[in-house]
């Protein structure tokens, strides 16, 4: 499936600033393959004495930033499974600032960040495998609003990719 493919029917109007990171032609399970193996790259690149480093006041550390895409994608796996089984239950969202406050992620080294995220990723990577076109285009309801099982892939690769810009604008750039 091609992130073009996608309509304003496939998910909330929030979603689309995540989308729009990626390019229209995008193959959701490249792309997903693709960040797997980049993303790695980007984590080993971030200088230890940045781990900690909050851009301000009330702000994520970078660290936590990290954790908060990984604790997100498996939010969306979950999504992507109940919707791959055609179960049509309304899933509740999720408050990401009580889970931040509540992850180890802040406390961890890069190694296991990049431990995290492959084992997360490879999950998502081996979810989407199976899904045929006709399962990416079910929809069920997460946080109250209808969404089809193809925009949960392009917005956990959008999600990430937002979140890499944003450390890389306020942690990196600093």
């Amino acid at each position: 499936m091609k992130r073009s493919e996608l309509t304003s029917s496939d998910c909330p109007a929030y979603y689309q600033g995540y989308l729009n990171t990626l390019p229209p032609d995008a193959d959701l399970l490249t792309m997903l393959g693709r960040q797997l193996g980049n993303f790695p790259e980007f984590i080993k690149s971030i200088p230890p004495d940045l781990w900690s480093y909050r851009y301000a006041d009330g702000k994520w550390t970078l660290a936590e930033s990290l954790g908060h895409v990984y604790d997100t994608e498996r939010v969306f796996q979950y999504r992507a499974l109940r919707f791959g089984r055609k179960d049509a239950t309304p899933l509740p969202g999720f408050e990401q600032d009580e889970w931040i406050w509540a992850s180890p992620a802040g406390k961890w080294s890069a190694e296991r960040h990049l431990e995290e995220y492959q084992a997360v990723r490879q999950a998502t990577l081996s979810l989407f495998r199976d899904f045929s076109r006709e399962d990416l285009s079910w929809k069920g309801t997460a946080s109250g609003k209808p969404m089809s099982l193809g925009a949960i892939g392009f917005i956990i690769c959008g999600h990430q990719r937002h979140h890499r810009n944003i450390i890389r604008e306020r942690y990196l750039d600093q």
